[in-house]
């Protein structure tokens, strides 16, 4: 099927690697230009060079959590490639703590890039001139659907952003701006190896998460990927408003 991205500019925050590397890529592929964004420059700039000989691609080091990084991503954006057709906004998980344990700084660190950063984000790329027509995909968590032990700052600040974006959906639909959200559950990402290995036993942990999965296997970036890249695509044009899990049915509710 072809999505229609021939041409489009997209905004992809959390860039450099993992779930934000792999649709920076597959929106490429499909004949898009991307604007990657991240906080680390170096390897920002390392995933720019993996995805080819840059006259497609830009990036523009920042953080979501400073206010001014919205802006100058979508002027960047019109100002490199002369339009902006939406975004893929994907920012880095808080801290893997309890909610009686968290501090009052890790919540409020948090909230501004995860829950803040991503709502100016969201604004700022459908405030942008000549939008019409255009998309932004939210990538949260399953702890949308459920919460994740162990991730008590997460469990409180992603489903709340999750309304937040039905929200915008709802605002953003008269003037033909849409508004998603994907719940990605566990990837084969340079991250999730990391966990592994920490447990110890990285083989015996992957196949112990496996055996929960009903497709009994990790998700792959491309997966996810091209889920994302289709929701923000004209493909996708009559879907705002929603959140789709992509976690191989692991998440139990619907």
């Amino acid at each position: 099927m072809d999505c229609g991205l021939e041409g489009r500019v997209y905004l992809v925050t959390g860039g450099s690697s993992g779930l934000g590397l792999a649709t920076a890529r597959q929106l490429l592929d499909e004949g898009a230009k991307v604007v990657l964004c991240a906080r680390d420059e170096a390897r920002l700039e390392a995933a720019v060079t993996s995805l080819g000989d840059g006259t497609s691609v830009m990036a523009i080091p920042g953080d979501l959590a400073d206010p001014s990084t919205s802006g100058r991503l979508v002027a960047s954006a019109n100002a490199r490639f002369g339009r902006l057709d939406g975004a893929v906004v994907s920012v880095g998980g808080p801290p893997a703590v309890r909610s009686y344990e968290a501090t009052d700084e890790q919540w409020r660190a948090s909230f501004e890039s995860v829950f803040l950063g991503s709502v100016r984000l969201t604004t700022a790329v459908a405030r942008s001139a000549g939008f019409e027509g255009g998309a932004v995909v939210l990538v949260l968590s399953t702890s949308v659907r459920a919460p994740l032990t162990g991730l008590g700052i997460s469990n409180g600040l992603r489903p709340g952003l999750a309304m937040v974006a039905k929200e915008l959906a709802d605002e953003l639909g008269p003037l033909g701006v849409r508004v998603n959200v994907v719940l990605p559950g566990r990837f084969d990402t340079a991250r999730i190896r990391e966990i592994e290995e920490a447990s110890g036993d990285a083989e015996q942990a992957r196949a112990a998460f496996e055996a929960s999965v009903p497709l009994r296997r990790i998700g792959m970036p491309e997966e996810f990927a091209r889920v994302a890249t289709f929701l923000v695509s004209p493909a996708a044009s009559y879907v705002t408003g929603t959140a789709v899990t992509v976690d191989g049915g692991l998440t139990r509710s619907p």
